[in-house]
């Protein structure tokens, strides 16, 4: 009898022990937080069940000082930083400390970059590391010459073709150019963006760099195409309102003569140093690793800006 009770009583302390540990693993599946004791978990824990910032900012630190998950709490560190309206620190951070990550996370750390440089204005860096980025798909080094690679967001692996790589870099650098008021280099990249993957967001845009310059029949014509649905993306709600409000700034724009069209022209030149370098690359070195993409576009090698 009494080795019935014992053994009764260690099945419920073994139920229990099984209980709670499978109530901890739903717990850190639930809220995406990492199983263990250490800076990293910790900062983790602080961002995301605690929701405290700061604290999580201290032990990304620590987890980065004590060589502790380095490429993961480097790039979520100044995630939180951004959040914090710290980007310029987030910034050094990522240059100070990214010769510690492995190869593997630069791309991503990049991709944080972009959005601290857009976040505190810092629009030439933003535009030299947009760049470089396109240049090394160009020459076949961010994807290793294959269609797609893989990415993560949010704790999620998914699959990043090229022509989508590339698209998200081109509508990036157009928005920087228009920020700088660059309005030709805008347009070019915008339109090399539609050629490889045709969006409504970036058509309005497009439409924008147009109107910027007086060319507002150009520009009615491509907001036309979102508003009739002859792009994709063109069903998005706010997409079709935005192409909406800027037809109706056009059509209340009053006509330029063409001195001041000729003086937008002549302020807006295109990135012609950028332009004539990527072109003589193109054409030598680099012409054995070309991505199949670029053969589809090589027609409009002269509008190329990156």
């Amino acid at each position: 009898m009494e080795r019935s009770l014992n053994k009764m009583k260690n099945n419920n302390i073994n139920s229990t022990r099984s209980n709670m540990m499978k109530d901890n693993e739903l717990f850190h599946v639930i809220h995406k937080v990492p199983c263990g004791d250490t800076p990293y978990v910790k900062a983790k824990h602080a961002q995301l069940i605690e929701k405290n910032p700061e604290m999580a900012i201290v032990w990304f630190w620590k987890a980065i000082n004590t060589g502790d998950r380095v490429d993961s709490a480097l790039k979520d560190m100044a995630v939180v930083m951004k959040q914090l309206d710290r980007s310029e620190e987030a910034i050094e951070a990522i240059k100070s400390f990214r010769p510690r990550c492995s190869k593997n996370s630069q791309d991503s750390l990049d991709n944080v970059l972009i959005d601290l440089y857009k976040k505190c204005g810092r629009m030439e860096e933003q535009v030299e590391l947009l760049k470089r980025k396109l240049r090394q798909i160009y020459q076949g080094e961010a994807f290793n010459g294959k269609p797609t690679k893989t990415a993560r967001s949010h704790g999620k692996k998914f699959q990043v073709t090229v022509q989508q790589e590339i698209s998200r870099l081109l509508g990036n650098l157009g928005w920087a150019y228009m920020q700088q008021a660059k309005y030709l280099s805008a347009e070019a990249v915008y339109r090399k963006a539609q050629i490889v993957e045709p969006d409504a967001n970036k058509s309005c845009n497009l439409a924008m760099c147009l109107i910027k310059q007086g060319r507002f029949e150009e520009g009615r014509a491509v907001l036309d195409d979102v508003i009739e649905s002859r792009v994709s993306g063109s069903d998005d709600c706010k997409t079709r309102q935005r192409a909406v409000e800027l037809l109706s700034e056009l059509e209340a724009s009053l006509p330029r003569g063409r001195d001041a069209e000729m003086e937008d022209v002549l302020g807006n030149m295109l990135d012609d140093d950028f332009v004539l370098g990527f072109e003589e690359r193109t054409a030598t070195s680099f012409k054995s690793k070309r991505l199949p993409i670029f053969e589809q576009i090589s027609s409009f090698r002269n509008q190329l800006v990156c």
